[in-house]
C-alpha cells in the first residue's frame, strides 16, 4: 500500500484523480475522508475539480497511514490525529514499508508488460 513521499511531489497541485493514482484508492474514498476529517481543499478549477496541495497531500498520507495500513477505525483516526504523536509525521519503519510496497508493484508491472 503505496504512501506518498512528499518529496517527490514536483507539481504545486494535483487533481483528485491523479491523487487517487498515487495512493491506488478511489476518487469518492478522498471525498468521502474530506467529508469525515473536515479537510479543506484551498483551491478549484474552473470546473469546480478539487486540486491537492503537497500540504493537503501530506495531511491525507496521514490519514491513509492511519486507516489503510494501520487499520485504524475512523474514530481511532480522528482521536489519533488530535494527538500530538501522530501530527508531526508518520512511522520511520512504516513509511519504509510503505515505500518499498510500492516499489513492489512497479516492478511487478513492469514484469507484466
Amino acid at each position: 500500500m503505496p504512501v506518498i513521499d512528499s518529496t517527490v511531489l514536483t507539481k504545486l497541485y494535483y487533481s483528485i484523480g491523479e491523487l487517487a493514482d498515487l495512493l491506488d484508492v478511489n476518487a469518492s474514498l478522498l471525498r468521502f475522508w474530506e467529508k469525515e476529517f473536515n479537510l479543506k481543499v484551498s483551491k478549484r478549477n474552473k470546473k469546480g475539480n478539487r486540486l491537492y496541495s503537497v500540504k493537503e497531500i501530506e495531511e491525507i498520507n496521514i490519514i491513509y497511514s492511519l486507516v489503510k495500513v494501520q487499520l485504524y477505525t475512523l474514530d481511532g483516526a480522528k482521536r489519533a490525529m488530535r494527538s500530538k504523536e501522530n501530527k508531526g509525521s508518520l512511522d520511520s519503519k512504516q513509511l519504509v514499508v510503505s515505500k518499498l510496497e510500492g516499489i513492489k508493484k512497479k516492478l511487478l508491472k513492469l514484469k507484466t508488460s
